[in-house]
């Protein structure tokens, strides 16, 4: 099982072997801590990045490399939670960061392409009204289509113009060359300025946590404000649609093209509940494109927050000198690049427009965080083995996957216990 991305052969960097200082250490080589190390490097910052296994292994590899401000139906939604002004200001945050690609994809060979993203529905045109009615508060240009390009009938779609796609990891190997990075080094402790490795110790004087769910349990209450969801993807040979498509109800349904492949996504839910998986996505291609053949086959894990806004900046207000980038609501691309200028300018002691819209300081009063705890507390309570060692949830056996899934926090293991995601740090006891 692997995503179409992973055929890409990646460069790979030496493990760090001795105790070095550097002014920035970044932890997590994934698509934000990437892009937060170029820019910091544009600005003449010296920075490091410590990666626990390769570069972009993780969550970036399995991506739908979606680059768009159009999350889902999110503008109604945060108009409604946080005011207009706010709900402007995440369009703009994130419009610059397609911007910002689309600068940096001029000079890198990343199969990147300029086309339109849609959300649609099956039925309900009413939430796609109140979309629409929300974005012409903010001065969007989105357009109500009556009936996208799809291969099934739907009550409508909301069109946003000009966004992008690309070939995620041949982006990465790019920006990668030039950067500073200890691949095989995980840290497993930070103490002060100063981060923990097998082999050696990296101090710095700031520290950013990019690690996809942040794994400093003693600042910050990750564990309760956020939870992970998983999402299954199929690639079918010899299948083609133009623009970029997303379900605004729960099916999760997502397609786009690369090259002669249709990726079709489905089948969102919490990590650790009984699950379809790709049974969705395999229905719609059978359905629709019969002749197709599947070539590729993966899954993905999401942070999702309290309020489906991001946490980036720093990383709690008794840790000065930390910040994170977590919590990307299945955003990951534009979220990403967002994150690199709000660091940055945290960094540089610089002002910046989106900071306190991200704050991961700001108010966990939602209605998430009693079904976080909820779920918390029933697998603590749980008599079952084996235990996560994160924070001693009972995990739950996936079938479709045949990993051991945590409820709780989202971290998973292998049939033989071994760390497949994030938070936990060590694997499991033999069980």
């Amino acid at each position: 099982m692997k995503s179409i991305w992973s055929d890409f052969s990646m460069p790979h960097f030496e493990r760090l072997e001795k105790d070095i200082k550097t002014d920035v250490l970044i932890i997590g080589g994934g698509i934000a801590g990437l892009l937060i190390a170029h820019e910091l490097k544009k600005r003449g910052v010296d920075c490091v990045i410590a990666e626990a296994n390769t570069i972009c292994s993780g969550i970036t590899k399995n991506t739908t490399a979606k680059i768009t401000s159009q999350h889902g139906l999110i503008y109604s939604k945060l108009i409604n939670d946080a005011g207009v002004e706010a709900a402007k200001l995440y369009l703009d945050a994130n419009e610059k960061a397609i911007s910002k690609y689309k600068r940096l994809c001029k000079s890198i060979d990343c199969d990147f392409e300029e086309t339109d993203s849609y959300v649609f529905t099956l039925a309900d045109k009413s939430i796609l009204e109140n979309e629409m009615r929300a974005l012409s508060f903010l001065g969007s240009n989105a357009e109500f289509e009556k009936q996208p390009t799809l291969p099934f009938e739907t009550a409508g779609a909301v069109k946003f113009k000009n966004q992008a796609q690309f070939h995620p990891l041949k982006f990465a190997a790019a920006i990668a060359k030039d950067l500073k990075i200890y691949e095989s080094t995980e840290v497993t402790d930070i103490l002060g300025h100063t981060a923990k490795t097998l082999h050696g110790k990296i101090t710095a004087d700031k520290i950013v946590v990019a690690t996809h769910f942040p794994f400093i349990n003693r600042h910050g209450l990750y564990f309760i404000k956020m939870y992970q969801a998983r999402s299954y993807v199929i690639a079918i040979k010899n299948a083609h649609i133009n623009g970029m498509y997303v379900d605004g109800n729960d099916s999760g349904l997502s397609l786009r093209s690369y090259g002669d492949f249709l990726l079709i996504g489905s089948g969102g839910h919490r990590t650790g509940k009984q699950n379809d998986g790709w049974s969705y996505a395999q229905d719609i291609a059978n359905r629709h494109y019969p002749q197709a053949e599947v070539a590729f086959k993966w899954a993905n894990q999401d942070c999702i927050t309290l309020d489906e806004l991001p946490y980036i900046g720093q990383y709690s207000k008794s840790t000065p000198n930390m910040y994170v980038a977590t919590g990307f609501n299945k955003w990951g691309m534009t979220s990403a690049m967002v994150a690199a200028d709000i660091i940055a300018d945290a960094i540089c002691e610089r002002k910046n427009d989106y900071s306190d819209l991200y704050s991961p300081s700001r108010s966990i009063l939602k209605k998430q965080l009693a079904i976080n705890t909820f779920e918390t507390a029933t697998n603590l309570l749980r008599l079952s083995k084996p235990r996560c060692p994160h924070l001693g949830c009972a995990l739950k056996w996936n079938k479709k996957e045949r990993s051991w899934d945590c409820p709780c926090h989202g971290s998973r293991f292998s049939e033989s216990g071994k760390v497949i995601d994030n938070p936990a740090m060590k694997g499991l006891e033999k069980h």
